[in-house]
Parts: structure tokens; sequence; C-alpha cells
């Protein structure tokens, strides 16, 4: 495992749970408005081994109520599944954050009883995708897959999109919202620009434009919520 960073306590990363975060090394996205853009490489190296981790989480079981992994992409390391599996057995629930390309080791996970809470991103409509992702030119194939998977998974997941002026407009989410149509929830995060985006530069839409844009979505999903607004 590739552990790259440790947030002990969070009310943000898990819907309705106080949860610690478990950030791992590597993606397969290179996504130009991506905020942790120290994670992305594929050789980056552990700051943490499991068992540092699980040592924190086990004195912190009492108080946690579930563990969010994210990334980077947390599907790329293969011995996920087991580190999973030690967490659950402090009795805390899992949520995962992932891209959608790695449809195989997610289902396993999700039809192993490993999961609890699914968040995938929707980079952006299909045919602009490969470019909102950093890979021009992608099969999207995995990723349809993950989101059908999802939908009739069982459990509770969203999807979401981190919206970002230069590469989103309104039409795109017309086209996310057919795509994922049936989705409990959908979430538009705000983007906003540091220096320690991959690209910095990029700029955020306003409060009413994202408005808009969740308007859309609207009939398609169950909800829509904006983040990172004030």
């Amino acid at each position: 495992m590739k552990l790259c960073g440790f947030q002990k306590t969070t009310l943000l990363d898990y819907p309705g749970h106080l949860a610690s975060v478990i950030f791992t090394g590597g993606c397969n996205f290179r996504c130009p408005f991506c905020h942790n853009r120290e994670l992305l490489a594929m050789d980056v190296k552990a700051a943490f081994t499991p068992e540092e981790i699980l040592g924190v989480l086990k004195k912190r079981a009492g108080v946690l109520e579930g563990v969010c992994i994210t990334g980077g992409e947390p599907l790329l390391q293969e011995d996920l599944e087991d580190f999973i599996r030690d967490i659950r057995k402090l009795g805390l629930e899992i949520k995962l954050d992932t891209n959608g390309t790695l449809p195989k080791k997610l289902m396993k996970l999700g039809e192993e009883g490993l999961l609890d809470y699914v968040a995938m991103d929707i980079k952006n409509a299909p045919e602009k995708y490969g470019v909102t992702a950093g890979c021009p030119g992608m099969d999207l194939e995995k990723v349809r897959e993950s989101v059908a998977w999802l939908k009739q998974w069982g459990k509770d997941y969203e999807f979401r999109t981190t919206v970002v002026k230069e590469l989103h407009e309104e039409k795109d989410f017309r086209e996310i919202g057919q795509w994922i149509n049936g989705a409990p929830k959908y979430f538009l995060q705000n983007y906003v620009d540091s220096d320690n985006v991959l690209k910095p530069g990029f700029s955020s839409y306003s409060k009413e434009e994202l408005t808009r844009f969740s308007e859309i979505v609207m009939p398609y999903v169950g909800a829509v919520g904006i983040r990172g607004i004030d």
C-alpha cells in the first residue's frame, strides 16, 4: 500500500460520519485541475505503513464511525482489499472515492460487502471526458461500466463533478444528467484555484451559475447538491 496522507478527523469527507481520511498514492488520470498533484505519480513514496494507520484507527475506533479512502486512485493499490478488511475488523464503515476506471476491482469490493459508500467522479460529458481527465482519446467503456454497476448496487453512493469554467458549460450537465439518470445523489463541486493544482490558472463559476447547472441535472436524479460555495 502506498499510503501517502492521513487526516485523523473529518466531518466533511464521509457524509453523516465522523471519519478519518486516508490518501493513497498514484493515479491513472491527470486532471489538470487536480488539487492532489503530489499524489499522482505511480512511483510516489509512502508516508505511512498500514500498521501505523491501523494503530491510530484502533485507538480512535470508539470515536470514529468510518474511514474515507481517497487518492490518487485507491483501486490501483493491489493490497487494498486486505487493508479494508483490517479496517472493517475495527468496526468502521468504509467510503471509497474512485474515478471508476477499474470496475472489476470496484465490483469485487462492493459485492464482498467491503464498501458502505462510494463517491465516483463524473469528470464531464462523454465527448469531453478525456480532455477533462487529462487523457485525450480515452475509452470510456470502463467508466460506463462502473456507473451502470453503482446504479444497481443497492448501497449508498454518489456521483460528483468538479466544475471548472474552462472545461464545463451548460449543455454538459444535461448530458451528465442523462448519463447518470436514476442515481440518488449528484454533487457539483466548485473549483478553487491554488498553487497546488496540477495546472493552476483555471477559474470557477458563480453560485448562481452553479445553481443553474444543478437545476439542469435535477430532473434526472434524486437530489442535487453544491459543494464549496459560501
